[in-house]
């Protein structure tokens, strides 16, 4: 297993269809995005990418399982836990990750010392 140096943060990249209904964007990765928008200076903290919304989602597949391919999500990198001890994490192997768009936003303000939500 390679050594994950960064936290990866998972989103749907928007103007996905389901079926012939769309182009759709995720609420949730949204929410994140927003948080992202705020404060810029995360992007170099964390490694950001856009997946297609289409399951099977392989990018997550290949790191927490197919039962966990819901995004937004992000992987902790090896060693990091949260300094917030109000953010839920969940393990798949030795892959710690969060899949709450909550915890993340959580996460990534108290981890990278950002502002909070009120």
């Amino acid at each position: 297993m390679r050594h994950k140096v960064k936290d990866k943060l998972f989103m749907l990249r928007p103007g996905f269809y389901q079926g012939t209904e769309g182009p759709f964007y995720c609420g949730d990765s949204v929410a994140v995005e927003g948080l992202l928008g705020f404060f810029p200076q995360l992007r170099g903290e964390v490694d950001v990418e856009y997946i297609d919304a289409q399951r099977p989602r392989i990018a997550l597949v290949g790191l927490i399982g197919d039962e966990n391919q819901s995004a937004p999500v992000l992987i902790l990198a090896d060693g990091k836990i949260p300094l917030d001890e109000g953010v839920q994490t969940r393990l798949y192997g030795n892959t710690r990750f969060i899949d709450s768009p909550d915890h993340i936003r959580r996460y990534l303000s108290s981890q990278y010392g950002v502002a909070r939500p009120a």
